[in-house]
């Protein structure tokens, strides 16, 4: 991909975010989805490597409208600041989990897991967690995932309703119970794990990072550390969709 110049007119859409501006320069926005729409394929056919369950998937079911909907928001920008893909071999809107690549000026990123669980679903992965603690712990605790990811971090959710930020360089679940959940022993050593109320890990890039083909090589070690993770809750997951 060239990120440079995909990156350059998201810095410029950023500051004339009308519709205006955008006809105006259609043609570039144009050049640069197409670019953007060539690099997922590419990394469609590199998860497949390693990950066939993706193969049947084609760029359209990955991305995303570009058109903002801001019938409920106070923002009326109505183009999106960023373009990312989430390749997932359930769909785009499934829980299923699946692989994200992310590119926005300053904020270009690689994540990975799963988002926005129901409670019941929620309670079935923190069963899972601690009936097969073991294999968990080998799949969170790996050098690898921790290289590239984290633990659960407390520190980072000083109420019981924040979210942990995108904007960390790296992290491990967004969202976290004050709490032990209700029905879940407290005083449980890996308490904080059944706390998550998402298993979504995240890794921040520099801008550069997707520019020319390298970032294949790249992105490849990051997905591969976190897939045991995340398969472990699809397992749970696939039991309801």
């Amino acid at each position: 991909m060239d990120a440079k110049r995909i990156l350059k007119f998201l810095r410029q859409l950023a500051k004339n975010n009308n519709r205006t501006w955008f006809q105006e320069h259609k043609q570039e926005y144009d050049a640069v989805r197409a670019d953007f729409e060539r690099g997922v394929e590419q990394a469609i056919r590199r998860i497949v490597t390693f990950d066939p369950s993706v193969i049947h998937l084609t760029v359209k079911d990955c991305t995303y409208r570009f058109y903002r909907d801001t019938r409920f928001s106070n923002d009326k920008s109505p183009y999106k600041n960023h373009l990312g893909a989430y390749i997932a071999a359930h769909g785009k809107k499934a829980l299923h989990g699946g692989y994200y690549i992310h590119l926005e000026p300053g904020h270009c990123m690689v994540a990975c897991g799963n988002y926005w669980l129901p409670t019941n679903i929620l309670t079935s992965c923190r069963n899972e967690i601690m009936l097969n603690t073991a294999e968990w712990l080998r799949c969170v605790q790996s050098p690898e995932f921790l290289k590239y990811f984290s633990n659960p971090d407390p520190t980072s959710f000083p109420t019981p309703t924040d979210v942990s930020s995108w904007d960390q360089p790296q992290g491990f679940g967004l969202e976290r119970l004050k709490t032990c959940p209700s029905g879940f022993p407290r005083d449980w050593k890996y308490v904080d794990y059944l706390r998550q109320k998402d298993y979504c890990c995240w890794h921040q890039v520099p801008d550069d990072f997707y520019q020319g083909d390298a970032w294949l090589d790249a992105i490849e070690p990051m997905f591969r550390a976190a897939k045991p993770m995340m398969d472990m809750m699809n397992n749970v997951i696939d039991d309801y969709e």
